[in-house]
C-alpha cells in the first residue's frame, strides 16, 4: 500500500451522502469559511477519511490530536498515505514534561535530559521550516500549539542561504549564525553547533532530517559546500545549495530585547521585594547583553510584540479537529497545572502577575476558519455552531481469529453486495503467507497491483493501518492482519538518530589531570600534549609527572606506551617515583600472579573449545516467520545481536555470549529468536530467571509470542502445584515441553531434559556461586545465552579480553525516555507532590526503604503524609506467598504505593509504576541503583526517579560519585557505560575470585589486562610471532601538528594514533584525504609527519631498530632478527631503487646501512628512505609468500 492513492471515495457512485461528504468538506476547505463536522468515524477508519481529504485539498494542514500517543500514532498512518517528507510531527516540551518543565527551560527537568529534548526541538524545527517553506505539508501535533514561537517573519528573513561561487564574509556568516541561535563549539560538534578550523566553516543544522555541512572558502568565495557524516567526520555529496534553518524556536530581534528591557525596569521599579528585585535584574542584564536568560521563555510575552504560535505560521491553512471535546479537556487541564505553577511562581518571587506564560488558543481556536471536526458520535460537541454535519456509518471490522471458512464465507457475501474488499499485510514475507492461505481456501483476489485499488473487487495490498473498518453506505471493507491472525501491526517511526553508541572507546579517552600508567614509569598524572622546539625542529610531547614533581615528556608517537588508570576501588594512587625501581618491581609481581589465573581461565575456555556442540541450521522460512511477527521496529542493535547470537548458534563450538541491554530495550525478543531457532532444530530450551514473579511474567510474554507458532511454552515455579510440577517434569523428560521458564528449581537434580539445546539465563547477577557451579556442568554441552542490564564488573571484563563474547544494544526502542532522575535531600513536601502527580497521571509509585525491621513504621509514616493514598509493603523476610500476593495485587493496581527493600530490583515489569524513590540512596552500589531505576519508565510516559540522603549527612566520595554518575547516565541504554564506569569507580575485582585487587592497583586496570592477555596467549601457544620492529626515527626534519592546523588536544591524539596505524600507501592516502577533508589544506609539517609514519610503517616491518641523521650521513641500524631474513644482496637490490648513494657495514654485529646525504633536501632524504623501506617489505613478503 506505499503511497497508495486512495481515491477511492471519488472512484465509486455515490450511494448515500458519504461520497459527496468527502467532496464537500473538501470543496468548503478549499473556500475557506466554513465549519463542518464529521461524525462517525473511528479508528484507521478517521485516518481513512482524513487522508482522502486532504488529498484533495492539495494545501498544507494541521491536524489536532489530544494527546502524544494519538498524535504518533496518526503520524505513523498518514505515512501510508503521503510520501515520507510530506508529514510532520510539531511537538514540544510539554508532550513529554509537566507545564513547568515546559516554561522553565533551565529548570532540573530538563538540562539533564539532552536526548529527549534534542529529538523534540529536531522535530519542531522540521516541522515549522516545512511549513514555511512547502505547501503540501501535513502537520500532526497535539497540545503543542500553546507553544509560544518567534515572528514567522524573523524566521524567514533569518533563515541563512549559501551556494557556492557566493561572496560572503565568513565572519559575517559566524555572525549571523550566533544571531540565529547556533554555537560555537569546536570540540563537542552536535546539533545547533558550528565550529572553525583554517579554511573551513562546518555547521550542524538543528533541524532533524539535515547532516552536517562543510564549507570551503577560498579568500571570501565560498568555494564548495558537502555534507559530511558528523561520526566519522567523512565528506559525502556535494551541495548546490543549503539553507540553514534558525536553531532555536526563540528569535528575538534588537527591538524585541528593548520591548523587554522596558517592561522590566518597570517592573523592578515598582517592586518591594528584595528576591524579586534581584531575579529581575538578573533577566534584565541577559536582555542588556541580548543573551537568552535560563527563563526566559516566562517573558516571551512581554518581550515579544505578540504571542505568535503555530496557527500564526499556518497561514490560513486548514485545521482537523480529532476529537474537539478532548482536545478543549487538555487544555483545560493544562490550564489549571500552569495556574498552579505560575502562582508558586509568584508565590517563590520568580514571577510577576502580568506576564502571561502561554498563548491563548482555545480562542483562536472557535474562530478558526476553514476548520473540520472529526468526532465518534454528535454528543460532546457542546456548543460550536456549524455550517454541515455529516453522518458516516462506520463499523469496526470483525475479527476472524484464523477462521479461514469464516474469512471465506464474509468476503463471498460482501462480493454479492458488490463490496470493494481490502485485505491489508504488512510485508512482503506476510503478503506471499496470506496469498498462500487464500489459494488453499479458494479465495479468489482479484488484483494485487500495489498502486491502485479496483473498485468492487478483492484486493490484496502491503501497508501498515492498525485495524481495519466497513464503511456501510460507500460498500467498502479493509480488513488487516489484526482481524485475520490477530496481529499487531509493526508501527512505523522516524528512526531516532540519537547516537549513543559510544561503545568503549570514550571510557578510556584521555582528559587533562588524568592518572595514567607509563609501561616503564609506573603511574603518573597526565598533563596535556605541548610542542618543543629543540634547533628549529619541532615535536609534539606528552607530558606525564610523577612524585616531587618530576616531569617526562614523551613523544607521542609512543603514546601507546600510555594507558589510561582505573584501580579496584575508585581510588586516587599513589603517584610513581621515577626510576627508583619499584614499578618495575610490582609489574613483575602482577605478571606472577597473571599466569596463575591465566591458567585457570584457559582451562575453562579450553574446555568448551574443544567441545563439539550442536550446529543449529541457518534460517527457514519458520525463523523468517518469526522474526517478522515481532509487531515493532528492531533498532539497529538488536538486529545487529540478533545475528551475532545466530551466527554462533550456527558454528559446532556452544556458545557463550553475554548480551547487555539495558532494561526494556527488547533483549528478551533477542533471546526469544535464538529460542525459537533451537525449538525449529528440533532442541529445547531453558530460561533461567532469578525470581518467581518474574517466571510468571517471562511465561505469559513467552506463551502470547510463540501462540502462532506450535511451540510447548511450560513454566516450574512455586505458583504451580506439585501435581502440575511432576506432569511438566514428565512431559520434559520426553520432549513434550519445547521451552521451560524457571527460577533456581530447574537446576535441580529431578529436572532431565530429553535434547537441551540452550539455555537463556537472565540478570545473571542475581545468581549465587552454587547455581553458577551447577549452571559450569550444564554449560560445557549446549549454548549459552546471557542477558544482562548491568554486567558484573568481572563478566564485562572478560568480555572484553575476548574470553566472553558481547553483544551491545545501546538505542532505546521508540517511545521510550529516560527516566528523569533527582538526587536530593530527603524531602516530604517533594515526596507528597510526586506521589500526587503520578496518582493523579493514573499510576503507581515504588518507595524504597531498605530496612526491615522499621518498614512498617515507614508505612505509617508515608500514609500519614499522603493519607489519600493506599500502600502496600513487601520485603524479603515475608512469606513467599504473601510477597507474591502482595506483589501481583500491586500490578492488578490494588495499591497506589509499594514501599519496598531492594527485593525489587530484579525483573518485575509493572509498566504502570513511573515513579521511584530511593531512600538513603547513598548507601547502594552503582548497578543496583541502576536496576532499581530501571523498573520504573518500561512504558511510553516520562518516569521520574528521587534518589534521597538524609538531610543531615554529609556524602562519602565514593557514594558521591555514584549518585554523580547515575545522574549523569540518564540516557537510555547506559547500563554497558554504568558498567565501565563502575569498573572505574569501584573497579575490576579479581576476575575468578576474591584474591587482593591490590595486584590490580600497583599497575592499573589496563595494564593488568594487557598481562593477562598477554599470558594467556603465551600458555596457549597462540604467543604472537614477532611481526615487526619498533624503529626509532632521529630525522631532525620539522614535522607535527601545529595548533593553527589542529587546536584540539583529543583530535591531536586521535591523529597520531592513526598515523601510528599506517602500514601501507593505501591508508596512507586515505588518512590524507580524510585531514584534507576534515581540517584544510595541510602545511609542510604535516605532509612529513604523515610521510615519516609510512617510512617508519616499512622500516618496522624489517625490522629497523633506529634511524639516526649524523651530519652528513643517515644511518639505519637492524635488528639481529633481520640477518635471518635478508642476504647481502637483499639490501643491495632494495638499495639499487634509492637515488642515494650509501654502503652497508657491521657494527657490534648489526647490519648498518649508511646513506651519503651530502646537499640533499629534506623530501628527497625522505623519499629515498621511504623507498629503500618499501623496497625491503615486498622482499620480505616475496620470501614469506615462498
Amino acid at each position: 500500500m506505499h503511497k497508495m492513492d486512495f481515491k477511492l471515495v471519488s472512484d465509486y457512485v455515490p450511494t448515500g451522502d458519504q461520497p459527496e461528504a468527502i467532496d464537500r468538506i473538501a470543496q468548503s476547505i478549499e473556500e475557506g469559511n466554513k465549519y463542518q463536522t464529521l461524525v462517525g468515524v473511528t479508528g484507521s477508519g478517521k485516518t481513512f477519511a482524513m487522508a482522502n481529504i486532504i488529498q484533495r485539498v492539495k494545501k498544507p494542514t494541521l491536524v489536532l490530536a489530544h494527546n502524544k500517543t494519538l498524535a504518533a500514532q496518526l503520524y505513523s498512518e498518514f505515512k501510508e498515505f503521503f510520501p515520507e517528507n510530506a508529514v510532520e510531527y510539531f511537538v514540544s516540551y510539554y508532550d513529554y514534561y509537566q507545564p513547568e518543565a515546559y516554561v522553565a527551560h533551565s529548570d532540573t527537568y530538563i538540562e539533564k535530559d539532552a536526548s529527549i529534548n534534542d529529538e523534540i526541538d529536531k522535530l519542531r524545527h522540521s516541522a515549522t521550516a516545512a511549513i514555511l517553506e512547502r505547501n503540501d505539508t501535513i502537520i500532526i501535533s497535539s497540545v503543542s500549539c500553546i507553544y509560544g514561537l518567534g515572528d514567522p517573519k524573523d524566521y524567514k528573513e533569518l533563515m541563512l542561504s549559501l551556494r557556492p561561487g557566493m561572496v560572503r564574509d565568513r565572519d559575517d556568516i559566524i555572525k549571523r549564525l550566533v544571531e540565529i541561535q547556533y554555537e560555537r563549539n569546536d570540540v563537542n560538534f552536535i546539533r545547533g553547533t558550528f565550529r572553525v578550523r583554517g579554511d573551513i566553516l562546518e555547521i550542524f543544522p538543528a533541524s532533524n532530517d539535515e547532516k552536517a555541512i562543510r564549507i570551503e572558502f577560498f579568500g571570501d568565495e565560498i568555494d564548495g559546500i558537502r555534507e559530511f557524516d558528523a561520526d566519522t567526520q567523512l565528506s559525502k555529496d556535494s551541495q548546490s545549495q543549503v539553507l540553514i534553518y534558525p536553531a532555536s524556536d526563540i528569535l528575538l530581534t534588537v527591538e524585541d530585547y528593548n520591548r523587554g528591557q522596558q517592561f522590566l525596569e518597570h517592573e523592578m521599579d515598582k517592586t518591594i521585594s528584595p528576591t524579586l528585585k534581584s531575579y529581575l535584574e538578573e533577566v534584565f542584564s541577559c536582555a542588556k547583553e541580548q543573551v537568552l536568560h535560563a527563563d526566559i521563555r516566562k517573558f516571551l510575552s512581554v518581550f515579544y510584540k505578540k504571542q505568535w504560535t503555530l496557527i500564526d505560521y499556518l497561514n490560513q491553512a486548514p485545521i482537523i479537529f480529532d476529537d474537539f471535546q478532548k482536545i478543549m479537556n487538555q487544555y483545560d487541564i493544562f490550564d489549571k497545572e500552569t495556574a498552579s505553577y505560575f502562582t508558586e511562581n509568584l508565590h517563590n518571587s520568580k514571577a510577576v502577575s502580568s506576564l502571561q506564560y502561554f498563548a491563548d488558543v482555545e480562542s483562536q481556536f472557535k474562530k478558526y476558519l476553514p476548520a473540520s471536526f472529526f468526532s465518534n458520535f454528535q454528543k460532546g460537541l457542546g456548543n460550536l455552531k456549524f455550517d454541515h454535519l455529516y453522518q458516516f456509518n462506520q463499523y469496526p471490522m470483525q475479527e476472524f481469529f484464523n477462521q479461514f471458512s469464516f474469512l471465506k464465507e464474509e468476503i463471498e457475501r460482501y462480493k454479492k453486495l458488490k463490496y470493494t474488499i481490502v485485505l491489508q499485510s504488512s510485508s512482503q514475507t506476510e503478503l506471499k503467507k496470506l496469498s498462500t492461505i487464500l489459494d488453499e481456501y479458494s479465495i479468489k483476489v482479484d488484483n494485487s497491483n500495489q498502486s491502485e485499488i479496483c473498485k468492487g473487487t478483492v484486493n490484496l495490498v502491503e501497508g501498515n493501518l492498525r485495524h481495519g473498518f466497513h464503511f456501510v453506505d460507500e460498500n467498502l471493507v479493509f480488513i488487516t492482519e489484526y482481524e485475520i491472525f490477530k496481529k499487531k501491526i509493526k508501527r512505523k517511526y522516524r528512526r531516532q538518530n540519537i547516537s549513543n553508541a559510544e561503545r568503549l572507546k570514550d571510557y578510556s579517552e584521555l582528559q587533562k589531570g588524568d592518572y595514567v600508567v607509563h609501561q616503564i614509569h609506573g603511574i603518573g598524572q597526565y598533563l596535556g600534549i605541548e610542542t618543543i622546539e629543540l634547533k628549529g625542529i619541532h615535536r609534539d610531547y606528552v607530558s606525564i609527572q610523577y612524585q616531587n614533581g618530576d616531569r617526562i615528556s614523551i613523544p607521542v608517537e609512543q603514546i601507546q606506551t600510555l594507558s589510561k588508570y582505573v584501580s579496584s576501588d575508585g581510588k586516587a594512587p599513589k603517584l610513581n617515583k621515577l626510576n627508583d625501581g619499584r614499578f618495575k618491581k610490582a609489574k613483575q609481581k602482577v605478571k606472577n600472579q597473571v599466569e596463575d589465573i591465566a591458567d585457570d581461565l584457559i582451562k575453562l575456555y579450553a574446555e568448551r573449545s574443544q567441545l563439539e556442540g550442536f550446529a543449529f541450521s541457518k534460517d527457514d522460512e519458520d525463523q523468517v516467520a518469526f522474526d517478522e511477527a515481532f509487531p515493532y521496529v528492531e533498532t539497529e542493535d538488536q538486529l545487529r545481536s540478533i545475528d551475532e547470537i545466530k551466527k554462533d548458534m550456527q558454528a559446532s563450538q556452544p556458545m557463550d555470549r553475554l548480551l547487555v541491554g539495558d532494561v526494556g530495550f527488547g533483549k528478551t525478543e533477542v533471546a526469544m529468536r535464538a529460542a525459537f531457532k533451537a525449538v525449529n532444530n528440533h532442541k529445547q530450551v531453558v530460561v533461567l530467571v532469578p525470581t518467581t514473579v518474574l517466571a510468571q511474567q517471562h511465561y505469559s510474554n513467552f506463551k502470547e509470542r510463540f501462540e502462532q507458532f506450535a511451540v510447548n511454552v511450560d513454566v516450574l515455579s512455586r505458583f504451580r502445584s506439585k501435581k502440575e510440577q511432576t506432569e511438566t517434569l514428565e512431559k520434559l523428560k520426553k520432549g513434550q515441553v519445547d521451552i521451560l521458564i524457571g527460577t533456581h528449581r530447574v537446576l535441580s537434580k529431578d529436572v532431565e531434559f530429553a535434547d537441551l539445546g540452550l539455555i537463556i539465563i537472565d540478570e545473571e547477577q542475581r545468581f549465587g556461586v552454587k547455581h553458577k557451579e551447577a549452571l559450569k556442568e550444564l554449560k560445557k554441552k549446549v549454548d549459552v545465552l546471557t542477558l544482562t542490564a548491568t554486567p558484573i564488573p568481572r563478566t564485562l571484563h572478560m568480555s572484553m579480553l575476548g574470553i566472553r563474547d558481547l553483544s551491545v544494544i545501546e538505542t532505546p526502542p521508540t517511545n521510550r525516555y529516560p527516566v528523569q532522575t533527582y538526587v536530593l535531600e530527603q524531602n516530604d513536601r517533594v515526596i507528597r507532590d510526586a506521589v500526587l502527580r503520578e496518582i493523579d497521571r493514573g499510576g503507581q509509585v515504588y518507595y524504597l526503604y531498605n530496612k526491615v525491621d522499621t518498614i512498617e513504621k515507614k508505612v505509617s509514616e508515608l500514609q500519614e503524609l499522603i493519607p489519600e493514598a493506599s500502600i502496600g509493603f513487601v520485603h524479603g523476610q515475608m512469606s513467599e506467598i504473601r510477597l507474591e500476593n502482595t506483589l501481583l495485587d500491586f500490578i492488578e493496581g490494588e495499591y497506589d504505593i509499594l514501599v519496598t527493600t531492594t527485593i525489587i530490583e530484579t525483573g518485575v515489569d509493572i509498566p504502570n509504576a513511573n515513579t521511584l524513590f530511593i531512600e538513603n540512596a547513598d548507601h547502594m552500589g552503582l548497578s543496583t541503583l541502576y536496576q532499581l531505576r530501571g523498573r520504573v519508565g518500561r512504558s511510553n510516559r516520562i518516569a521520574y526517579a528521587y534518589l534521597m540522603y538524609r538531610p543531615d549527612k554529609s556524602l562519602t566520595e565514593v557514594s558521591e560519585k555514584r549518585l554523580e554518575a547515575i545522574k549523569g547516565f540518564t540516557e537510555l541504554g547506559s547500563g554497558f557505560k554504568i558498567a565501565m564506569r563502575d569498573l572505574s569507580i569501584r573497579g575490576a575485582g579479581n576476575l575468578l575470585g576474591s584474591s587482593q585487587s591490590g595486584f590490580i592497583d600497583s599497575v592499573g586496570f589496563e595494564l593488568y589486562s594487557q598481562l593477562l592477555e598477554e599470558a594467556i596467549a603465551k600458555k596457549n601457544g597462540t604467543a604472537k610471532k614477532r611481526e615487526k620492529g619498533n624503529a626509532e626515527l632521529i630525522l631532525q626534519i620539522d614535522a607535527y601538528l601545529p595548533d593553527e592546523y589542529i587546536s584540539d588536544e583529543r583530535h591531536k591524539i586521535e591523529i597520531y594514533k592513526r598515523i601510528r596505524q599506517i602500514d601501507n600507501r593505501v591508508n596512507y592516502e586515505e588518512l590524507q584525504d580524510e585531514l584534507i577533508d576534515r581540517f584544510g589544506e595541510y602545511p609542510d609539517v604535516v605532509a612529513y609527519l604523515l610521510e615519516i609514519g609510512l617510512a617508519k610503517a616499512y622500516l618496522d616491518k624489517v625490522f629497523v631498530n633506529r634511524v639516526e641523521r649524523r651530519n652528513n650521513k643517515l644511518v639505519i641500524q637492524f635488528e639481529k632478527i633481520s640477518q635471518q631474513l635478508f642476504l647481502t644482496q637483499d639490501y643491495f637490490q632494495a638499495l639499487s631503487q634509492t637515488n642515494l648513494k650509501a654502503n652497508i657495514s657491521e657494527n657490534q654485529g648489526l647490519i648498518e646501512v649508511v646513506f651519503d646525504i651530502r646537499n640533499k633536501k629534506d623530501y628527497e632524504i625522505l623519499e629515498g628512505l621511504l623507498t629503500f623501506g618499501e623496497s625491503l617489505a615486498k622482499i620480505k613478503d616475496l620470501k614469506e609468500s615462498h
